[in-house]
């Protein structure tokens, strides 16, 4: 009756997951998909897509995503491969590692970051030069 056509295959399935407010999991999680938590993680989030953590989520772990935004609490580390989204009730502590950040006023973030992609190597002739014209 239905036919599945090679177009159909190469499709990817994606996802909406939500952890409700009084919900604990302890352990780690994966998705091809995007997460919304609103409950507790206790663990690591791997996404492909986005993570939202909501105004009464907490995440104490690894998040790994390509975009997050935070009206929650989340205590550990965060790779997030393009942008972070504060909120502002967001309250960040642990280590951050992002392509963009963006955030509102009232944010917490008391964590070191560190913004990949915005540091340029230096090849050894590049050092030589810059080094003559500061000597």
């Amino acid at each position: 009756m239905f036919k599945t056509t090679d177009k159909m295959k190469d499709v990817p399935v994606l996802e909406r997951n939500v952890i409700g407010k009084k919900t604990i999991i302890v352990g780690d999680i994966s998705s091809d998909g995007d997460f919304r938590i609103d409950g507790t993680v206790d663990g690591s989030i791997r996404a492909k897509g986005r993570v939202i953590i909501g105004k009464e989520g907490l995440v104490k772990g690894l998040i790994e995503a390509t975009n997050a935004d935070v009206e929650g609490e989340v205590s550990g580390t965060l790779t997030i491969s393009d942008m972070l989204t504060l909120k502002a009730t967001a309250i960040i502590t642990g280590e951050v590692l992002i392509g963009k950040l963006n955030v509102e006023p009232g944010a917490a973030f008391n964590a070191t970051c560190s913004m990949k992609g915005m540091v340029k190597e230096l090849s050894h002739e590049e050092a030589k030069q810059v080094e003559e014209k500061t000597a």
